[in-house]
């Protein structure tokens, strides 16, 4: 059997939203095809190899139980190393499923690790995980690449120490409403829709509070409609979803704590949907993404225009996330998809040796 090294949890804002991700993950992997290693990675940094049940990985029991710390080695000839009663015994890895959302797992931390490892891992590879990470880096990639979106500044947390002089030089580039991101977070931590001054200035030092770099944005009046793409070099793009937020916009407790909807399919004419499919697929080859990543555009409500907003590269995959329920309409259901991610992972590896 394929020996599958499921990671779940981390250090970053996003680690509640790991734990219910990979236990719907752990739920699907068929155990007659592969002996699953669980591996959760606490909001410190300590690892835990975990034989408890998968039930308590939800709410962040598993800390509690059935635990034994664990590393996986840079050292190519090892893997997973178990460290019990004064002996380190190694346990062999045949791929890596990372279950990591937001910062030390989705930005090519771990998939550097990997590579180090001599590993598969599922999803995109080091370099373009850190690109998509950063939202000014995915920027720049999407200028160069012709793919139309949102205008936007950056901003760093040490300018503003004169915060007067970032508000002058913002407000002389766009009118408000405007969009403060942090350029390193996902599930839309730390993000705020500004419509003021005061509102500006309070969202830039919370998404300081996120990371060093904040990303200043044009508001776009638009329906937010996402796109599921898996596979390697020629990868699928899904039907489209729409969101429809209950709140102003989709943050973080619009996104897991809220009655916002999602619309599969987005009710959208098939011309705007191939197009948003086939910008999806350019991106996502073009910048050199392999595996999985949910790509989110916006569809003016006015102009029709389509601006891409985002790309995850390691998207939720909670019973109530976006990217599983477009496959799922497209026609590749859960345990299908993630044996799909695994072979992706492998074939990948594979190719690069």
């Amino acid at each position: 059997m394929t020996n599958v090294l499921v990671l779940f949890g981390g250090q970053s804002t996003e680690h509640e939203v790991s734990l219910k991700s990979a236990t719907n993950i752990l739920n699907k992997l068929n155990e007659k095809k592969y002996n699953v290693i669980k591996v959760g990675i606490t909001k410190l940094g300590r690892w835990f190899l975990y034989e408890g049940d998968i039930k308590h990985i939800k709410d962040g029991s598993w800390e509690n139980k059935n635990i034994t710390p664990a590393f996986l080695s840079p050292d190519a000839s090892m893997g997973l190393v178990v460290l019990k009663d004064g002996n380190a015994d190694i346990k062999k890895v045949d791929v890596v499923f990372p279950v990591l959302h937001g910062a030390c797992g989705e930005d090519g931390t771990i998939q550097g690790l990997c590579a180090l490892a001599k590993i598969p891992c599922v999803g995109p590879d080091m370099i373009s995980s850190a690109v998509c990470m950063d939202k000014t880096a995915t920027k720049i990639m999407l200028k160069n690449l012709g793919i139309p979106q949102a205008d936007w500044l950056t901003v760093l947390d040490y300018e503003l120490n004169d915060i007067e002089a970032v508000v002058e030089k913002i407000e002389d580039k766009f009118c408000y409403p405007v969009f403060i991101k942090p350029a390193n977070a996902g599930s839309s931590v730390g993000i705020g829709k500004s419509h003021n001054k005061d509102e500006l200035k309070e969202h830039l030092k919370r998404a300081a509070e996120v990371d060093s770099k904040i990303l200043v944005e044009e508001y776009i009046e638009g329906r937010e409609v996402e796109c599921a793409v898996l596979g390697n070099n020629q990868p699928v793009a899904s039907v489209l979803g729409e969101i429809v937020p209950d709140k102003e916009f989709y943050d973080y407790e619009a996104k897991y704590q809220s009655d916002s909807k999602l619309v599969i399919p987005a009710p959208i004419s098939e011309t705007k949907s191939n197009q948003i499919r086939e910008f999806a697929k350019k991106a996502f080859t073009q910048i050199g993404l392999k595996g999985m990543s949910r790509i989110d555009f916006f569809v003016h409500k006015m102009t029709g225009d389509i601006y891409l907003n985002e790309i995850n590269t390691i998207p939720g995959f909670t019973d109530i996330s976006m990217y599983p329920m477009l496959l799922e309409h497209t026609g590749i259901g859960t345990e299908e998809l993630v044996d799909k991610l695994i072979e992706l992972a492998i074939e990948n590896f594979v190719g690069e040796v």
